[in-house]
């Protein structure tokens, strides 16, 4: 990995159209870039609000091919900026095939990867599973010009076996692009409940493996289309070091350009002081892969 390596994460809102949002993540991606940073992170499906909350068979003409329109203003972008870009779009791969689609953009403008998320959710006001098809490009890190990006999406941070797969093969940062909120119904202690697993388990991830996380979520009040409920997206990303220890953090309402510079240095000190992966038993690993042990 670069070292020093200048890492930014966008938190924004994308309630609004989708070439208003999109301006927005480029003027972000810009001011990442007059930092001198080398890598920035959109939340989840940041084109578009969030149109999974109810299924609608017309929602599918929001799906764009990969490489197609929008990644081809992204790539320019990244290459003027001389900036890593990590999107997440949704990607029309066949007619009637769709995927929740991670695209990387090294600096040169190139697509050097991308990933399909493969933990795919189904409940109220989080209908994925009508629209995505569940990924089939694995648990690989994307190759950039700044290191090995450990990118996964969202429902896939619940996951300790994604990001141990992921540091297996190489990841140096594990990455979440996210859009994650709150049920209005939810009284604020339950509120409080799942805001604190959903940072746990991901600092987690970082501590379990010796490698940063970066958790980049969107902000602000999404009413679904065919009824007054909605989601109130919570915000909260952050940038976390390899035993998990904050970094940068948002809080739930702001528009943010998070910032952190990382050392591959620590992560390998880290990795001695905590040999986990020494100490793996491998040998008595085997059931893991079992739905369930009876």
């Amino acid at each position: 990995m670069k070292s020093p390596l200048i890492v930014t994460a966008v938190q924004q809102p994308c309630n609004a159209d989708r070439q208003t949002n999109l301006d927005f993540s480029i003027a972000q991606i810009r001011a990442a870039a007059a930092l001198n940073a080398d890598l920035v992170v959109l939340p989840e499906l940041h084109l578009d609000p969030y149109f999974c909350q109810n299924e609608d068979h017309q929602t599918f003409d929001l799906a764009q091919p990969i490489p197609g329109s929008t990644t081809a203003i992204l790539a320019e972008v990244a290459r003027e900026a001389n900036i890593v870009i990590v999107s997440t779009i949704f990607e029309e791969r066949a007619p009637g095939l769709y995927h929740n689609t991670a695209v990387v953009f090294d600096k040169d403008g190139s697509i050097t990867g991308k990933y399909r998320k493969m933990h795919i959710p189904d409940d109220p006001g989080f209908y994925e599973k009508y629209y995505f098809t569940p990924g089939d490009l694995g648990f690989t890190p994307i190759e950039t010009s700044i290191g090995k990006l450990g990118v996964l999406i969202c429902w896939d941070q619940w996951y300790p076996e994604a990001a141990r797969l992921m540091a297996l093969a190489g990841a140096e940062i594990l990455i979440y692009p996210t859009a994650i909120g709150w049920d209005a119904e939810d009284t604020a202690e339950e509120q409080q409940c799942q805001l604190n697993a959903w940072i746990t388990i991901q600092r987690a991830h970082a501590v379990a493996n010796g490698i940063p996380v970066i958790s980049c979520n969107r902000i602000g009040f999404e009413k679904a289309p065919d009824s007054d409920t909605g989601i109130q997206f919570w915000g909260n990303s952050f940038i976390a070091g390899p035993q998990g220890e904050f970094i940068e953090q948002a809080d739930a309402t702001e528009n943010k350009l998070l910032i952190a510079t990382l050392d591959s240095a620590r992560s390998e000190r880290v990795r001695r002081i905590w040999p986990f992966l020494r100490d793996r038993r491998i040998d008595a690993f085997g059931d893991i892969t079992k739905r369930f042990i009876d």
